[in-house]
């Protein structure tokens, strides 16, 4: 069953609050979506970690309920 994007933005959102977070639906599947994240949890990760830490956040729904996420984070 697909990801709402409603839901993946609100796992994001808790995940990294006060943080500017920006989701897309890359087709209307709710199944692939591109997510843009700026925050300052960030700050000294490396690229990998910032990433790791977002699929942290979706709690085990990557390669599941989500099939693909284009990612885009950054330090604040």
């Amino acid at each position: 069953m697909p990801i709402k994007k409603k839901e993946l933005v609100n796992l994001l959102e808790n995940a990294f609050p006060n943080s500017k977070i920006e989701v897309d639906e890359l087709k209307d599947d709710e199944d692939h979506y591109k997510a843009s994240i700026i925050s300052s949890r960030f700050n000294g990760k490396s690229r990998i970690e910032q990433h790791q830490m977002v699929y942290s956040a979706l709690k085990g729904k990557m390669g599941g309920e989500l099939h693909a996420l284009m990612l885009k984070t950054k330090s604040e």
